[in-house]
């Protein structure tokens, strides 16, 4: 668990944001969330943009440190069953737990971005080592344009993690087998 009272507010910040939804991201509600004194988050963070910045920053740094982990964690092979076995593993884990939650947050913070530049620029999509699999694998399969494939690839999954948050369902290996397919095709 986090000691730094910052990186404590960010985390009660973001189960608030998942729980409750943009509106419900307060500084009291996150003193609530972290279990502080009321004003402790207001101290740390003065306005509700400096709040939800420090939540993007959090959400981000705590995003690429599963994609790193993920990525080092996969064997990079030419087997379609490899990617898709990682990628049905990754999207489990964005549907549940801690994950679910990330999620929920990430795609509330995706939605302010949109009236708040400087949250979509934390957001951009960084390099990773999970990003880093799947590109080796569509080269190694030999698709021409593996770089743009990849992006649509993620983007898919990104899309069938938001359709099932929001429908309450599961992916099946089926539905992320025909992504990986789409994708080499």
């Amino acid at each position: 668990m986090p000691t730094d009272r910052r990186t404590v507010l960010a985390d009660a910040a973001i189960d608030v944001l998942a729980g409750s939804g943009i509106r419900g991201l307060t500084h009291r509600a996150v003193d609530r969330a972290a279990n502080l004194p009321s004003g402790t988050t207001s101290a740390y963070f003065r306005t509700r943009q400096a709040l939800l910045t420090a939540l993007v920053r959090r959400l981000v740094a705590l995003d690429q440190a599963e994609l790193d982990t993920v990525g080092r964690a996969t064997p990079v092979t030419h087997e379609a069953g490899d990617l898709v076995a990682g990628i049905a593993a990754f999207v489990e884990r964005r549907l549940t737990g801690e994950g679910r939650r990330r999620s929920l947050a990430r795609y509330a913070c995706a939605v302010e971005s949109v009236h708040q530049p400087e949250l979509r620029e934390i957001l951009v999509p960084r390099e990773n080592a999970g990003r880093r699999v799947v590109h080796a694998f569509l080269a190694a399969q030999g698709v021409a344009d593996a770089e743009e494939r990849t992006l649509t690839l993620l983007a898919c999954v990104d899309g069938l993690v938001f359709d099932r948050l929001v429908s309450g369902g599961s992916v099946s290996e089926a539905e992320i087998r025909g992504l990986v397919a789409a994708a080499l095709r």
